[in-house]
């Protein structure tokens, strides 16, 4: 569960010496050997060799661990720098924090307990279903409704141990993408440290002198921008800050790159770029966006991708001219109520968020091509879903046990040819799913499905259409039989009822037979 000092030796020297572990001194001995992508099946005894052990050989851990200590030293000397060790310990508190919920969750489950609870998953909420169809099946039973409530609880009890396993697998899985991050962090910190004569010099110094250089850079291109009336400017993997207010000022710029920097705000002055069209922000640090972005009219293309964004300013609904938006990998937690505003929006990216549900205004967006918005929290999708008529491309994936079934309106999308809802607990998908004429590929993987059926679904994407749209013409045929039915058995009660006048008038004679002629002129 600690980081192998083999694979990642920065990060393992620098969490040894946080003060949660208790020790004064670095020392590689209990982590020798563990590493995060252990393969299963590894006992937990070789993962943490005992410390007679480690003394019982001639080539021991221990020495092992001293050596290869002593040899990151000799290749990295700064790391004795009390300043770098501040910096490095503080760059992965994160690291520290998710080894502590996942050492109270107890070891990586293999492979093998992964897909077993998943085919347990599977299994309960087979055998739920079939217990569901054997009520209703059954007219005998008044309490139905009560029963098939209960056995849901009791099969949600009954999953919740087996999506445990699952979700610590997931946990683990993205605590090897952190380990990777941070590691990489670290070496950027100190290569900071180690970059030029360190005498007298602190690490806060150093960052404010590579800020320096990089800012004189920036003004250089300020300064070329404001007298040759640059359209294009390019300032992507600088390590940058900040960006001065001053950016504002170059009236024609079209297109600003700031990607893979440290940026954690953009100025309000950037809506002095009045002209601008492409504004890539993307692989920073930002938690939010100014509000003047909204007076970016022009703009047509926005990546704000990998960052740490938890919510969009409202003013981005006035940016009418985006074409194309990427908020994919940040922490929204939702979006913009009116973002169907942006009328001319063809693709909308929003994948790896928190996203729990999408605005119903979503739906306005006449112009959206391709919609993602996998790996959120989605709870399923806006019953008005059918008026993206011009939708081509949905990715819905990965939503896990929140994403429960498609809106009927589904079947409108006449224009999608790509769909994956998959890792999701779809049952069955609506019966108008068979109208998706021009659907070409479909991903129905890790769903819960039973309509269409499993060896329908292995036939591929022609084989389910065919059968949705048969399924549908045989409802519509039900309801048509139905209405008929319906309307037979109103004509014969009114007959019915005039058979029955006839025979009393016949029989008891007690109405004048005008009278009567004129009642039946009234029922016809």
């Amino acid at each position: 569960m600690d980081p192998n000092p083999k694979t990642y030796p920065i990060l393992s020297y620098t969490m040894n010496l946080l003060p949660s572990l208790g020790k004064k001194h670095p020392s590689y001995s209990d982590f020798d050997d563990i590493d995060i992508e252990q393969q299963a099946g590894q006992s937990n005894s070789s993962a943490s060799p005992s410390k007679t052990a480690a003394a019982g050989t001639g080539g021991s851990k221990l020495e092992s661990s001293i050596n290869r200590e002593v040899e990151l030293m000799e290749v990295m000397p700064h790391l004795k720098d009390p300043e770098v060790l501040s910096a490095m310990t503080s760059a992965v508190s994160d690291v520290s924090q998710t080894r502590s919920i996942l050492k109270a969750l107890g070891e990586r489950p293999d492979h093998e307990s992964v897909d077993s609870a998943k085919s347990k998953i599977s299994e309960i909420e087979s055998n739920l279903y079939d217990q569901i169809q054997e009520i209703e099946a059954d007219s005998r039973l008044p309490n139905a409704v009560e029963l098939e409530r209960e056995m849901g609880i009791e099969a949600e009890k009954e999953k919740k141990i087996y999506e445990a396993v699952i979700k610590s697998d997931e946990m683990h899985e993205s605590y090897e993408t952190l380990l990777k991050n941070a590691e990489e962090r670290l070496l950027k910190i100190y290569r900071l440290a180690s970059s030029r004569d360190r005498k007298g010099k602190g690490v806060a110094e150093e960052e404010r002198m590579v800020d320096k250089e990089m800012n004189e850079e920036v003004v250089r291109i300020l300064q070329e921008g404001l007298s040759k009336g640059i359209e294009r400017v390019v300032l992507c993997d600088r390590e940058l800050r900040y960006l001065p207010e001053e950016f504002g000022k170059i009236r024609g710029l079209v297109s600003l790159d700031l990607s893979t920097n440290q940026l954690q705000v953009i100025p309000d002055s950037i809506s002095g770029l009045e002209k601008l069209e492409e504004l890539n922000l993307s692989s920073n640090i930002l938690e939010s966006l100014p509000d003047s972005i909204g007076l970016l009219v022009n703009l047509k293309y926005l990546n704000v991708s990998t960052n740490e964004l938890k919510t969009f300013p409202g003013s981005i609904i006035r940016c009418r001219s985006l074409v194309e938006l990427d908020a994919s990998y940040n922490q929204l937690t939702y979006l913009p109520t009116k973002i169907g505003e942006l009328v001319n929006l063809q693709k909308l990216l929003v994948g790896f968020n928190k996203i729990r549900s999408l605005p119903s205004s979503i739906c306005e967006m006449k112009s959206l091509r391709h919609l993602d918005a996998h790996f959120n929290e989605l709870h399923g999708l806006p019953h008005t879903i059918g008026f993206l008529t011009s939708l081509e491309i949905l990715n819905v994936s990965s939503n896990f046990s929140d994403f429960r079934e498609l809106p009927v309106t589904f079947g409108e999308l006449m224009n999608l040819k790509e769909v994956d809802i998959s890792n999701n607990q779809i049952s069955a998908l609506p019966d108008t799913f068979g109208r998706l004429d021009s659907l070409t590929k479909l991903n129905l993987d890790q769903n819960p499905l039973f309509i269409p059926p499993a060896e329908i679904v292995k036939q591929g994407v022609d084989a389910v259409k065919e059968f949705m749209a048969k399924r549908w013409v045989d409802i519509l045929l039900e309801e048509e039989r139905k209405s008929m039915e319906a309307h037979t058995q109103a004509q014969k009660g009114w007959l019915t009822r005039s058979t029955s006048w006839l025979t009393g008038y016949l029989v008891g004679g007690e109405k004048s037979p005008k009278a009567q002629v004129h009642y039946l002129d009234q029922d016809l």
